[in-house]
């Protein structure tokens, strides 16, 4: 392709050392007439070309060795954190020389630019550098344009042609002339504490400055704490800042990666980050057709899409029409594999819902108020014989938010005022450090990455997430942050806000012995496990044996099931049933949901075809209760039994037992 203007007359001879004439007087070479094409590109009227005389010869650094020098020299780690050490000396950039008469580069006054402004990644000072990047250099020397995507900046075209100038990265700006060598830049001084408070990080190019959303005085996460690792501080930081501004496509955009992979140094790359910050305008605009649509293709719950899973199971409605009691294995024919299904059927809406939703508001009544606004409920003393019946018939949907905090505080005698003081100490940890931030913000994208609050990168669902996890691995320095509890927080976040949400986990792990589960060797999980592993061995001995044979652990297959709360293991309906009963009877009930699910596949434990592949497959299976309301109503008779329950705090303590004595290690399977 031909990039010269038509209005310029242009010849070219043999190998020789060609040339091209651009006027009667002035002649030049191969190199510059493609310098000049690629001028021509921004503008129709030809540069003017300097007496060769005139043209200097300039040093030059690359890109990336200059602008991780100034980094270094700066007090820059290698993940592009902001810190300046003003004790280091800044090292001088490697510089290579240039001869302009050679390279054809012109210097002809300050070039045309796009009208994407530079996202201060490329760090150059405008008074005596040029910086050229290899890719830059070899179209500076062929003429060969690429075409960019906002996606990638790798994306190329088959066929040389220009770029549009609204994607174009902008040449250069034209340095002083100097002959080499070139001083090395002037470091700037060091910022007060209150003016790189609201600084945005290298990495995280924004709109509009951060401190015209901070109010003065305000707590930040935008400077480090004494003694915090650089990356941790990066996370933390590019939450803080985007809490502030904001994201666009927050519920319907994927979003940008702003931690983990740090921007890209391309124009596009850089432009398309730049673009995906909020402008403090989203919340307030009506919704357009894109976020409509959205939102019309969600379920009740929230989910645009269910998650996909290897191995879905139907949890037949039949097991579950006969009580738990001693039963021997079927028939060694039976297959070895269950029903398999290939997606999870939608959330419907429950039938009796609109006459519950009545029978709850006659139920429960205000326990205190603030203003005129409901804070806590209580049930009235008239209805306390219906509680547990209507609770496992399945809390209405609009009444969770309530029914669930007032299980919470029943159970662990929390007070307004202690709930008043979570608030404040969730307030106060945004601020504070962790040595969990970097593993938080890995799982945070992946937890319940289908629902529409947490689909957006950095959305207001994945902040909320990563705050209140954060603030809780601040919480017991015993537990700390463990992977399956940021399930348990996303789901709480569906219902409460993220203050709320925290006093949850805080509770959760005070008086619902979730300190157990999550202490450094899951205490309380294995006693979970040896107490099932008892029901089963009385209830189910063939089944019990079975696993003995082919060498199954409980450990294998169940462990999910309690550090979870069997989020990932049921459909999110099924799970929300599970958790009404949970919040009001405690930890016994996963015990019973784990049992009810060996309950219902014990004749393919004990099928004569059934080895450690296909037991140990089919138990770490999704299940898809055919029929919810069967598996609860069974679940509610094993718990409703005294005698069962009166074994499970005897098993309860013969483990605390074992463990004193040290023979845990051999009591589970």
């Amino acid at each position: 392709m031909d990039l010269v203007p038509p209005n310029v007359s242009r010849t070219s001879s043999a190998a020789s050392g060609s040339s091209t004439t651009y006027s009667a007087d002035h002649t030049r070479s191969q190199s510059e007439t493609t310098l000049f094409s690629i001028y021509s590109m921004y503008s129709s009227d030809p540069p003017p070309i300097p007496a060769k005389e005139h043209i200097p010869v300039l040093s030059v650094s690359s890109p990336d060795d200059y602008r991780n020098s100034i980094r270094k020299s700066n007090g820059f780690s290698d993940s592009s954190l902001a810190y300046y050490d003003p004790d280091v000396p800044p090292k001088p950039p490697p510089t290579r020389t240039i001869d302009l008469t050679k390279a054809g580069v012109l210097v002809n006054g300050p070039p045309r630019t796009s009208s994407l402004r530079p996202v201060s990644d490329y760090t150059v000072s405008t008074s005596s550098r040029m910086s050229l990047t290899p890719a830059e250099e070899r179209r500076a020397s062929t003429g060969y344009s690429r075409s960019p995507s906002l996606h990638s900046s790798r994306q190329s075209s088959q066929h040389s042609s220009p770029r549009p100038e609204s994607l174009l990265r902008p040449l250069p700006p034209v340095p002083t002339t100097s002959v080499h060598p070139t001083p090395p830049p002037t470091p700037p001084p060091p910022l007060s504490p209150s003016l790189s408070a609201g600084l945005p990080s290298p990495s995280l190019p924004l709109k509009h400055p951060v401190t015209d959303f901070i109010a003065p005085g305000s707590k930040t996460s935008l400077v480090p704490s004494e003694g915090e690792d650089l990356d941790g501080f990066h996370v933390r930081n590019t939450y803080a800042q985007l809490e502030t501004t904001g994201v666009k496509g927050d519920g319907y955009e994927e979003g940008v990666e702003r931690t983990r992979a740090r921007i890209g140094t391309s124009r596009a790359s850089q432009a398309f980050a730049e673009s995906a910050i909020g402008d403090g305008t989203e919340k307030s605009q009506d919704l357009n057709p894109r976020e409509i649509q959205t939102l019309v293709a969600v379920d009740r719950y929230g989910f645009f899409s269910t998650p996909s899973h290897d191995r879905l199971v139907l949890v037949p409605k039949a097991p579950f029409l006969k009580p738990l009691a001693v039963s021997r294995s079927g028939p060694s024919s039976t297959k070895p594999s269950a029903q398999s299904l290939q997606s999870v059927p939608p959330a419907p809406l429950p039938v009796k819902e609109a006459s519950r939703i009545e029978k709850w508001t006659r139920m429960l009544e205000p326990s205190s108020r603030q203003g005129s606004n409901t804070q806590d409920w209580r049930v009235k003393s008239s209805k306390q014989g219906k509680l547990r019946l209507r609770t496992f018939k399945g809390i209405p949907d609009r009444w969770r938010p309530a029914a669930w905090d007032m299980f919470m505080n029943n159970l662990s005698s929390t007070s307004p005022t202690e709930m008043t003081r979570l608030g404040e100490q969730y307030r106060d940890g945004l601020d504070k450090p962790s040595t969990y931030d970097i593993q938080i913000d890995l799982d945070v994208p992946r937890t319940i990455s289908g629902h529409i609050m947490f689909r957006t990168r950095y959305g207001a669902g994945q902040r909320s997430l990563f705050h209140v996890l954060h603030c809780f691995s601040l919480r017991c320095p015993q537990c700390g942050y463990v992977q399956g509890m940021g399930p348990i927080a996303a789901t709480l976040l569906c219902y409460f806000d993220p203050e709320k949400t925290y006093a949850s986990l805080v509770r959760l792990h005070d008086a619902y012995g979730m300190h157990t589960i999550f202490s450094p060797g899951f205490p309380g999980l294995l006693e979970a496990i040896y107490v099932q592993e008892r029901i089963t061995e009385q209830m189910m001995p063939d089944v019990f044996a079975a696993f003995q044979k082919h060498c199954i652990s409980t450990t294998s297959y169940a462990t999910k099931w309690y550090i979870t709360l069997f989020s990932n293991s049921v459909p999110f309906q099924t799970q929300l049933r599970l958790w009404d009963v949970f919040l009001l009877e405690g930890t016994d009930l996963f015990v019973a949901v784990a049992v009810a699910i060996v309950w219902v596949y014990r004749d393919h434990i004990t099928s004569g075809a059934a080895n450690f592949e296909t037991i140990l497959s089919l138990l770490s299976s999704f299940f898809v209760p055919e029929d919810e309301d069967s598996l609860l109503l069974w679940i509610e008779k094993v718990l409703g039994s005294k005698k069962l329950r009166s074994s499970m705090v005897q098993w309860r303590a013969d483990w605390k037992q074992l463990v004193a004595s040290g023979k845990d290690a051999t009591a589970l399977l």
